[in-house]
């Protein structure tokens, strides 16, 4: 794969990378963003650049993540290393509670597992950070006890979000809403936005390095308002809680080895679409062509019906890593593929709500997401802390005997993938595509771009995606040429085409191109790239 920062494309947003040497910052909110330059001009590295973007990121875009999110990481040093920040269930919430549901709920206490993403900022700031852990926290609480203007796509989102949030009723989502909703709508944007309650949390777990949210007063805040509004959290599960720091997987795709976390989270899957594609010459196709797109939707599909059926919690797993990346495997699901679509049941559609953040400086490289699941989440809100939990526990299945199917104590299948790029052992850089089920997706697609039609990190953001739903049916966005979508229609594909920015992800990109480090951000969201 090479790079071409110059290259062009016909449909690019206008944007173009930004290149620098000394550091790169990038995610979907600006203010997010200049809160991880703030630390690499005060002389903090690529980690703490992350942090400070993250922990605003919970301010600034709460329709997405959030202090009460989940996390995932991926970080170089000279090798690379993986942090799992997902939660476990309520050991004192037992399988029999859903013996009347066939799904699980997604709103309220029961499918909130404890949140990880703070014991994430405290594992990822030991290991490598430099700037005091209070100094990570100063953007965000500026930007909760000031306020700030809310961007126009998260204005959206909050838009979009009144009609799940505002109906719930019940003592539990009271403060959720009085604290997101003021006046019972969203804020709209260009309007101020801000929580007071947020910046004394986040104050409180700056001065506490944390602590405070799993074995002090925090966590018995959640567990006390638990315990009053029917939930089952209790201090004990969140006195247990530990991120794990786990062994990255790969596959290589053309020479480029393309990294993912390994399970309980579903970056596999794209993995997996690219060993299939693999033996594929793509790059006989035009870009956007009906056989290149009718390849790439096929082999999705085809990694999906594993992955629904086998990942879980890998204390859980029936099914190794090493059995679903064989490329053997891959060479067989491969021949499944003709010019027509393959009929297969539906996987299943998980939710999203996440936020995805590049950093990298001379040393460091970091892909770091961090997430709510549901949007705002459960709906939840532990009064007077600006703590929205998240539901993550939806992710889990009540089938009797699948791998993910609920327990105490338990992992849930996660969406949420940081990804990473390397070539012949070096680093290449992280990225990621936010958007539930269209993350691994997003992946894909972002690889096939960057090493199938070289395109520079920019165009591979900015070129128009497909998104694989369940059965036979595919979203294409609007951008995508008129051919392709009558095209997919004659290969027995149920085609839609869409406006809608949210269903197609948000992602970033931070690449080495020699001695310069090259960031690009989505045109779909409202982010920005900073290099220095």
């Amino acid at each position: 794969m090479t790079i071409d920062p110059l290259t062009t494309y016909p449909y690019a947003s206008g944007r173009r990378v930004v290149m620098g040497t000394r550091g790169a910052v990038a995610t979907s909110q600006p203010l997010a963003v200049t809160a991880g330059a703030e630390m690499l001009w005060a002389g903090g590295n690529a980690v703490d650049a992350a942090l400070a973007m993250a922990i605003a990121l919970t301010v600034v875009e709460p329709t997405s993540n959030g202090i009460g999110s989940d996390a995932f990481a991926l970080v170089w040093d000279g090798a690379l290393h993986g942090l799992n920040g997902s939660g476990k269930s309520p050991q004192q919430l037992p399988l029999s509670v859903f013996a009347n549901q066939s799904k699980m709920p997604l709103y309220g206490w029961q499918p909130i597992t404890v949140s990880g993403a703070v014991s994430s900022w405290r594992a990822l700031w030991q290991r490598w950070g430099t700037l005091p852990f209070e100094q990570l926290f100063e953007p965000a609480i500026r930007y909760a006890r000031d306020g700030f203007p809310v961007s126009p796509e998260t204005a959206r989102a909050w838009k979009r979000a009144e009609a799940l949030f505002l109906p719930l009723q019940g003592q539990e989502f009271e403060a959720f809403q009085a604290v997101f909703f003021p006046n019972g709508r969203s804020p709209r944007a260009g309007e101020s936005w801000g929580s007071e309650a947020h910046a004394k949390t986040l104050t409180e777990l700056a001065n506490s390095g944390g602590d405070s949210f799993y074995q002090g007063a925090i966590a018995q805040r959640i567990a006390d308002f638990a315990a009053a509004t029917g939930g089952h959290l209790t201090s004990a599960d969140y006195a247990a809680h530990q991120s794990e720091w786990v062994a990255p997987i790969s596959t290589d795709y053309r020479g480029l080895t393309v990294w993912e976390l390994p399970p309980n989270g579903q970056g596999i899957a794209a993995l997996m679409a690219l060993n299939i594609l693999e033996g594929v010459e793509l790059g006989r196709y035009p870009r956007d062509s009906v056989e290149s797109i009718h390849w790439q939707i096929e082999a999705m599909k085809l990694a999906f019906a594993d992955v629904y059926h086998h990942v879980a919690d890998p204390q859980h797993l029936q099914v190794s890593v090493a059995e679903m990346l064989d490329k053997g495997y891959a060479s067989d699901r491969r021949a499944l593929i003709s010019d027509t679509a393959i009929p297969l049941a539906n996987p299943g559609l998980p939710r999203g709500g996440t936020v995805y953040l590049a950093t990298a400086d001379a040393d460091l490289m970091v892909s770091f997401i961090q997430s709510n699941y549901e949007g705002f989440g459960s709906g939840v809100l532990v009064p007077g802390t600006g703590i929205a939990l998240h539901n993550r526990g939806a992710g889990f299945v009540l089938d009797d005997g699948h791998p993910n199917q609920y327990a105490p104590g338990k992992r849930p299948f996660h969406t949420i993938i940081p990804g990473f790029l390397s070539r012949e052992g070096q680093p290449l850089g992280p990225f990621g595509v936010m958007g539930a089920p269209m993350q691994p997706q997003g992946h894909v697609q972002v690889v096939v771009n960057l090493v199938d039609y070289g395109m520079n990190p920019q165009a591979a953001l900015d070129a128009p995606r497909w998104r694989f739903l369940e059965g036979n049916q595919v979203l294409l966005e609007q951008s995508m040429p008129r051919a392709v979508t009558s095209g997919l229609g004659d290969r027995a594909h149920s085609v839609q085409v869409s406006g809608g920015v949210q269903f197609f992800g948000k992602g970033q990109i931070i690449l080495k191109h020699g001695s310069a480090l090259i960031a690009a951000s989505e045109p779909r969201a409202d982010g920005l790239a900073i290099a220095l």
